[in-house]
């Protein structure tokens, strides 16, 4: 049966809302303990159980069973070089162990925790990301070509050598943001990257156009344990493109570019050919072009609110200052 607007909305942002449904969103957080860290009054993540029980804790780790919380402790003048030192240490223990899938991907990039006013507590290696149920934040663009009669989207196939989500559709570039960068310097980067675009070419033509938010429970396209929470901030740009430029793959993670239609992105989603949060951006990108609208679309009003749910965690700003 294919997919509808909404269901691919609901696919990527999962985790039960407590307005909606309280009994299932406790009975969903009992699954889970809730990642802190001494001196910070503020969950910053959601660790699965299985985790607790599997991870190889430190002595810097405290476990309360009854409240369901893990907390990292550190001494009072704390700073996130110490924290980060830390985890670290505990998530290179984990590797050793080998014990959990998702460590198989390691990145070697570092991914910012915040606290409370967007207060840089820490980083730790991105993989390890969805173990805490910390919010991640990206950066995703659409490439688009349009003239008179039709617009049209660059749209990658991801590899089928990847660990996550492996052969299917994607945004035209996509990335997770390291700790210090900036979402538009991020997708600077990964359009250079990924798509093989020049920077001095693009740098002036790339639009931002706001963001998209969501929290995610991961399925097995994920690649590793399944049930870990992935809360996540994703800065939008578009980039409009002569029809002379062809975006080709840059590195291992794309197979090839295609340029489609509309019609043919529909059907591609309505399929489920698309990654869940890259068809969310698609879906945006629809809204915002005046192709998904409130008169063609039944769903418009939920769509619209679910892609930006306001999450339940600490976030931090990208303004630059």
């Amino acid at each position: 049966m294919p997919k509808s607007n909404l269901d691919l909305v609901c696919e990527c942002d999962n985790f039960p809302y407590y307005e909606d449904n309280r009994a299932a969103y406790t009975e969903s957080l009992n699954n889970y303990h809730a990642f802190r860290v001494s001196g910070c009054d503020a969950t910053l993540g959601y660790v699965l159980n299985s985790v607790i029980d599997k991870f190889p804790w430190s002595k810097h780790w405290a476990i309360d069973s009854a409240a369901k919380t893990l907390t990292l402790l550190t001494p009072a003048d704390a700073d996130p070089t110490l924290r980060s030192k830390l985890v670290a240490e505990s998530i290179g223990d984990a590797v050793k162990q080998g014990s959990f899938e998702v460590l198989k991907g390691w990145r070697n990039e570092n991914y910012p925790v915040f606290g409370p006013g967007g207060e840089y507590l820490l980083e730790m290696e991105r993989c390890a990301s969805c173990l805490f149920g910390i919010v991640t934040y990206g950066a995703h663009m659409t490439a688009y070509v349009e003239d008179a009669t039709e617009l049209k989207i660059w749209v990658p196939r991801r590899s089928k050598d990847k660990q996550t989500y492996p052969s299917m559709l994607d945004n035209t570039v996509a990335g997770g943001m390291c700790t210090g960068e900036k979402p538009f310097e991020c997708i600077v980067r990964e359009a250079m990257e990924e798509a093989s675009l020049p920077e001095d070419d693009i740098r002036p033509k790339i639009t931002a156009r706001g963001c998209v938010t969501y929290h995610h429970v991961r399925d097995p396209r994920a690649g590793g344990e399944t049930g870990l929470l992935q809360p996540e901030v994703e800065y939008v740009y578009d980039l409009k493109l002569d029809a002379s430029v062809v975006p080709r793959p840059g590195d291992n993670e794309v197979e090839e570019f295609k340029l489609l239609s509309i019609p043919e992105v529909q059907e591609a989603l309505a399929r489920g050919e698309f990654k869940p949060n890259c068809a969310v951006i698609i879906i945006d990108f629809f809204i915002r072009h005046g192709l998904l609208t409130a008169e063609n679309e039944p769903d418009y009003l939920d769509i619209v609110a679910r892609l930006h749910r306001r999450l339940e965690y600490p976030t931090a700003s990208h303004c630059q200052k």
